[in-house]
């Protein structure tokens, strides 16, 4: 239960996704990110920020 409130902790003040998978010793960053992306919901604004500022 505390390994799953670390995470999504984590993940929610936006840390790097692979972070937590690698910190929590999972084999594969994927399996972590399966898991857990609902707790990401801001997942990709960063790339829709940039792309909206190129086409203004």
């Amino acid at each position: 239960m505390l390994r799953h409130t670390c995470v999504s902790i984590m993940l929610e003040a936006g840390e790097f996704g692979v972070t937590p998978a690698w910190r929590f010793g999972r084999s594969s960053p994927a399996i972590t990110l399966g898991y857990y992306a609902h707790f990401m919901p801001d997942a990709g604004s960063k790339g829709r920020t940039a792309i909206d500022g190129l086409f203004g």
